[in-house]
């Protein structure tokens, strides 16, 4: 199962998001093909490419590609445009969730 935990302030700002695991979704269909792993990946990657491309937020990102981790912790408060951003991210992943259910994909929120 794939792990999403989106992190935030007590005044609601984004402040990092974790992503851990492997659906195993083709494993319990057959097939060659992950889409819920695949899908995720796409969604998160490209939100980290377009805050590093378009945006001026400081941020640092860690990933073991191997064990399947990706974390993405914002130095910044972000700003409108970069809240955006992410919001699209997680209304992708929470959308996979329905989707797929949370036997392969779950997203979680935590305050810090």
């Amino acid at each position: 199962m794939i792990e999403v935990i989106i992190r935030k302030d007590k005044n609601g700002n984004y402040s990092d998001f974790s992503v851990s695991g492997h659906a195993g979704f083709a494993q319990a269909i057959n097939s060659e093909k992950d889409l819920v792993c695949a899908s995720v990946s796409v969604l998160v990657i490209n939100t980290i490419n377009a805050l590093e491309k378009l945006t001026d937020i400081g941020m640092k990102v860690d990933s073991d590609e191997k064990k399947g981790v990706i974390e993405c912790k914002f130095s910044d408060v972000p700003n409108e445009s970069e809240k955006v951003l992410v919001d699209a991210m997680v209304l992708g992943i929470d959308s996979i969730e329905s989707e797929y259910g949370t036997r392969f994909c779950r997203l979680r929120f935590e305050e810090v």
